[in-house]
């Protein structure tokens, strides 16, 4: 990522903050993982770290697809998140942190990010909030106008998570270049989609088909030997 010292302090460290170690202070007790962000501090911390943080901005991080996300709702209170592709988890819509690595350049016909090249739909410009902000800092309009002004940023309810951490998936289907193996409702990626689950219904249709109806048929000698096996063991005769 491009650094600039026009960057607000909490938008540099979000982009560069390494999320979901282990806390230090809290070593030893459950969920320690330092999956929130403090917008007033500029750090990472755990649940178990809240009590000092209570009053401040907080933003909740979550993994997807072994990256760091966080929810499109909360993205929106902060900065203006158009063209911005957003991905569905859980039943939310969440956008990647930092680009991904691409495990090969492949530039086809289509939708690409306007920074790292990966695919999109069509509707969007840009894979990552960290892809938009360097974009925006080679304009000459910077990333302010990108920013809004939030005083008030609380974690979520208890009860309310429709899941804080995801299960690991394949965002992207090994050797294609679309961004997702579906599509959702306006334009957003989801794993659920109804065309992956017609994909996989015709493949096992396929195998059904192609299955035997019985099984091969096996000598009469590999029977007597498997009946055998069954029985008393035999002991040849001594002579």
């Amino acid at each position: 990522m491009l650094f600039s010292s026009h960057l607000p302090r909490w938008l540099q460290v979000l982009l560069t903050e390494k999320f979901f170690n282990a806390c230090i202070t809290h070593e030893d007790a459950k969920k320690n993982e330092k999956n929130i962000y403090c917008l007033d501090c500029c750090i990472s911390i755990c649940s178990n770290c809240l009590y000092p943080h209570s009053s401040h901005r907080l933003l909740q991080i979550r993994r997807y697809v072994y990256h760091d996300v966080i929810r499109l709702d909360d993205a929106t209170k902060l900065m203006d998140c158009a063209f911005l592709q957003p991905y569905i988890t859980n039943s939310a819509k969440v956008i990647f942190i930092n680009q991904r690595p691409q495990t090969r350049q492949f530039r086809g016909s289509g939708n690409f990010c306007s920074t790292c090249d990966r695919s999109l739909q069509d509707s969007y410009l840009f894979c990552s909030l960290s892809c938009k902000v360097n974009y925006l800092l080679r304009t000459d309009d910077g990333v302010s106008k990108f920013l809004f002004e939030c005083n008030f940023l609380p974690l979520p309810e208890a009860g309310s998570e429709d899941g804080l951490v995801t299960p690991d998936s394949v965002l992207e289907p090994s050797g294609s270049t679309k961004t997702s193996s579906g599509s959702g409702a306006c334009g957003e990626v989801s794993l659920n989609s109804t065309a992956t689950t017609e994909i996989v219904r015709k493949k096992r249709s396929s195998l059904k088909a192609c299955r035997p109806t019985c099984p091969p048929t096996v000598s009469e000698v590999s029977v007597s030997l498997m009946n055998r096996r069954k029985k008393t063991p035999q002991r040849a005769p001594l002579y």
